[in-house]
């Protein structure tokens, strides 16, 4: 058995992946995250729970995307329009598809129509659609948030809006003057949840232009709010999503996703201002490109981490009644971190071999199966250094499986009884030379 072994030591100091202090986001609170590991690459009061608006819609997605995983909705499932949704949707000053009181929708457009548009009224219509009521969604969102480890996050309705602007039928028990919140650090979190476990939410959210109800009195263009993606008025290189928010109470928000050259970026910038410190819709896109420039072209990725590698010294580990005393493990994923350009990381390597979670060790039986999980490589900062990570109490997000290679078949009884036997003979001899050196 191994355990917390160290095995390398490597490069030179790493001072904290930080902006020089001249580098300043004009918002109420912004962070950028690496979207692959969740290491943070900057932050800016990013602790403080601010007003989230459509930005919440993550979380409404996040739960779609399970439930049509789980088979407790499907895409072509019918909702019947609601009075609720049907009032909420009539109301143009705020985004909306318009939707018909009695008629049906299937759950595609309607998603299509929240996550392009950031339609509120088939947010709702979503939400009451898995849960059977807003009321009863919200209770799923906040349950789902702390599964999730979020720690920053209050949620009072499925779209975003400020509970005033729900024609006076927002959630129960929510009150008119209450409001959706996170922190950048949280909002942040939930993105990288949402793009790491159902990445195909962005190829809904990098859709520029989409007609619904094409072809009807009702079709309505949808244009995306995110105006970051390539071919629109801020276009910005290898940008796919995601969501943008914005309410008097929240001010102008986004949180982008971006990818360039193999490096993937989550960005949050929440009440975004011009240099005057006045909002507009225009600032969270300059801003979060502040953010991602500096990703993209002021940090370094260093792959620390093969996929497929081995640990020098650790290439194989012992199996207990295997047909084979030895399995090979390898790197099941390769893990990177990124420092400022021109410095190198410090930090030393752990191995663990473990059944299942760090911190614990268990002796390898037969049989085992290829692919399987039997312990985890970790990075250690050394003198000084600092990585910090979107969920702190998340030790998995620095950390890479180590795999075995191949399967090993449990040893039929005959060859565990000629071992037994082997080990009982072999241990008379030990014993026996022993004594017999005694004699002399």
């Amino acid at each position: 058995m191994l355990s917390l072994l160290l095995v390398a030591g490597l490069f030179q100091p790493l001072s904290s992946v930080q902006a020089e202090e001249s580098f300043k986001v004009n918002a109420a609170a912004a962070i950028l995250v690496d979207s692959e590991t969740g290491q943070i690459l900057y932050e800016q009061n990013a602790d403080q729970m601010l007003g989230i608006a459509s930005m919440t819609k993550m979380m409404t997605e996040y739960l779609l995307l399970e439930a049509i995983k789980e088979k407790k909705v499907s895409w072509d499932q019918e909702y019947t329009v609601s009075d609720y949704v049907y009032k909420v949707s009539q109301d143009r000053n705020l985004s909306n598809v318009p939707l018909r009181l009695g008629e049906k929708y299937n759950v595609r457009e309607l998603y299509e129509a929240m996550t392009i548009y950031s339609a509120n009224a088939a947010t709702i219509a979503l939400a009451e659609t898995i849960a059977g009521s807003e009321a009863e969604f919200v209770k799923l969102m906040n349950k789902k948030a702390k599964e999730l480890g979020l720690e920053k996050y209050k949620f009072v309705n499925a779209s975003g809006l400020s509970n005033k602007d729900l024609k006076g039928m927002h959630p129960s028990p929510g009150k008119p003057e209450d409001e959706n919140m996170m922190s950048a650090k949280t909002t942040a979190t939930l993105a990288f949840h949402l793009v790491k476990e159902y990445p195909e939410v962005l190829e809904t959210a990098s859709v520029t232009k989409k007609k619904f109800r094409e072809g009807t009195d009702d079709e309505t263009n949808m244009e995306n709010w995110n105006w970051m993606l390539p071919s629109l008025v801020f276009g910005y290189e290898g940008m796919t999503g995601l969501k943008t928010g914005s309410t008097d109470f929240a001010g102008y928000c986004f949180t982008g996703t971006a990818e360039r050259d193999g490096k993937k970026f989550i960005s949050v910038a929440m009440n975004a201002t011009d240099e005057k410190g006045k909002g507009n819709p225009k600032a969270r896109f300059t801003e979060t490109k502040k953010l991602l420039d500096y990703g993209f072209n002021q940090l370094d990725r260093t792959e620390v981490i093969k996929k497929g590698a081995t640990v020098k010294g650790y290439e194989s580990a012992p199996v207990a009644k295997g047909k084979e005393k030895q399995v090979a493990i390898r790197a099941g994923k390769e893990l990177a971190v990124y420092t400022k350009k021109g410095e190198k990381p410090n930090y030393k390597i752990k191995f663990d071999l473990k059944g299942s979670e760090i911190g614990g060790v268990e002796k390898l039986k037969a049989p085992l199966k290829k692919d399987k999980v039997v312990g985890f490589v970790t990075l250690t900062p050394q003198n000084g250094s600092e990585l910090k990570y979107i969920a702190d109490g998340e030790k998995k997000q620095a950390a890479v499986p180590m795999e075995t290679a191949e399967k090993v078949e449990k040893a039929n009884w005959f060859v565990l009884s000629m071992r037994a036997v082997g080990g009982f003979f072999s241990g008379i001899w030990t014993a026996l030379t022993d004594t017999v050196t005694g004699w002399f």
